[in-house]
């Protein structure tokens, strides 16, 4: 007999397995209808919100958080030209230690950029991929999409604005020249930096006000420091010589207004005499070795000088303008000084640009003006003669070891009235003619300080003392 229950067990296995299958058949047509479906819808919405916004920015664009959907290309570019034209007088001053120049936005087309806006804020979804486009239309619509504001300025006319302030900064820089001949530098040009607008941070730094210009709607004087490059010569100072001479490190000044023409000639032959000499490390420097004999044998003529107690005619007059203002150049320096002296009364010339006791006088051979070369490197000496405004300088060059300065103020004291006029005959004056020969002076006791440092530590402190006689005025009256 056959078993009966298995075979209706198998038959209805059987017919379940037909019914998964043809579920998943339904199920499958069905996902395919709709996927088709959707794509179709898709790209139907697609389709007809293009058609919708030809010519027009989509929903959800933004530039510079103001909303364009639906605003046409041109009308972009006219609510940019609206904004330009609302900060066209806008000023903007621009400063430096040269002059100031004064532009207007619209002088310099600074604002909007006009046309890159309204072309991007139009091109969001249009790229021409479809999956992209449609992403970036979704996430427009649902979020929004902000584009930065762009902004620009005409180069050409920015430059053309400030040309006249340019000119006036823009300086080349210069190659350091250097000629050494038996034992002196015979030829000696320091190098120096030159400089020039740098137009590129100029106009990003005028850029970077426009927000702020923006927001004030165009009521804004904006001051802007102009940016300065500077430019390295080829040869430096350090480059044109092997003895360690790279840089400034002291400096003198003095005037002689009012100089009778030999004095004034004087000055420039004892300040020619020391220009170019070398002070080698440890080296202690006279004044007086290196100016050598003063006298007509040498070249000088007669002009005033201090002798005896009296001002009288003498070979050299005027060279003590020379050592004084030597000696300010080596007290600004920071140098030691060995040797000084301060001339027997105050002398007018000295004191035309600065205050009392910073003077220096010399007599060769017994009178000397001393230092010594403590810096590790050649000092060169420089000096130089301005005979267009009466002024005598002295440049010391070598190399910093980063030494400071500090000078004190002069303390005055003791001061004395000068005696009365002294009127004296002279019979070599025609009758009559009076000529003064010495100058009044009041008498004082000076003195002022200094404190040299190094590393924070005082390496020089020294006082400097003038005791200054009153001094009165001569007179001399012909009687030829």
């Amino acid at each position: 007999m056959k078993p009966f229950f298995p075979l209706k067990k198998f038959k209805i296995k059987s017919k379940t397995k037909i019914q998964l299958l043809l579920i998943l058949k339904m199920s499958f047509w069905f996902l395919t209808g709709a996927i088709l479906t959707f794509a179709f819808v898709t790209f139907f919405g697609f389709f007809v919100y293009e058609k919708l916004f030809d010519g027009k920015v989509f929903l959800g664009i933004s530039v510079n958080n103001v909303d364009f959907s639906g605003k046409t290309n041109s009308q972009v570019k006219q609510y940019f030209s609206d904004e330009n034209y609302s900060i066209a007088n806008v000023k903007f001053t621009l400063t430096s230690d040269y002059g100031i120049a004064t532009v207007s936005a619209k002088e310099i087309g600074f604002g909007f950029d006009e046309n890159l806006p309204a072309e991007q804020a139009y091109s969001i979804g249009r790229s021409g991929n479809f999956i992209t486009d449609l992403s970036t239309l979704l996430q427009a619509y649902f979020n929004g999409v902000n584009l930065p504001a762009i902004y620009t300025l005409n180069r050409n006319e920015l430059a053309a604005s400030v040309k006249p302030l340019s000119n006036k900064i823009k300086q080349q820089p210069v190659n350091a020249v250097f000629k050494f001949e038996n034992g002196r530098v015979t030829t000696f040009l320091p190098s120096s930096n030159g400089r020039e607008i740098n137009m590129d941070r100029l106009e990003n730094a005028i850029i970077l006000q426009a927000p702020k210009i923006f927001k004030s709607n165009g009521k804004n004087i904006i001051t802007i420091q102009i940016p300065i490059t500077i430019l390295k010569p080829a040869i430096s100072t350090e480059k044109a010589n092997s003895l360690g001479i790279k840089e400034l490190i002291g400096e003198g000044h003095s005037l002689f207004y009012d100089s009778i023409t030999s004095r004034i000639y004087n000055i420039n032959l004892a300040a020619s005499r020391l220009n170019g000499i070398l002070v080698a490390p440890g080296e202690t420097f006279s004044f007086d070795k290196a100016l050598g004999d003063v006298s007509a044998f040498t070249g000088y003529q007669q002009a005033y000088i201090i002798q005896n107690g009296k001002t009288v005619l003498g070979d050299g007059g005027g060279v003590c303008q020379v050592s004084t203002t030597f000696f300010r150049a080596l007290l600004n320096a920071g140098l030691p000084i060995v040797e000084r002296h301060a001339h027997a009364y105050r002398v007018g010339y000295y004191e035309e640009d600065s205050p009392p006791g910073f003077d220096a006088t010399i007599y060769v051979p017994t009178v000397d003006l001393k230092f010594t070369n403590d810096t590790g490197n050649y000092i060169l000496i420089q000096s130089t003669v301005d005979l267009n405004n009466d002024s005598l300088s002295f440049y010391l060059y070598g190399t910093s070891d980063g030494r400071t300065v500090t000078i004190s103020k002069p303390v005055i004291s003791n001061q004395k009235p000068p005696p009365p006029p002294l009127y004296q005959n002279d019979p070599t004056l025609p009758n009559g003619e009076v000529k003064q020969t010495d100058f009044a002076a009041w008498g004082a006791d000076v003195y002022f300080t200094r404190n040299v440092t190094k590393n924070g530590k005082t390496v020089i402190y020294d006082k400097f003392v003038s005791d200054y006689q009153p001094w009165q005025a001569v007179y001399l009256v012909g009687t030829k």
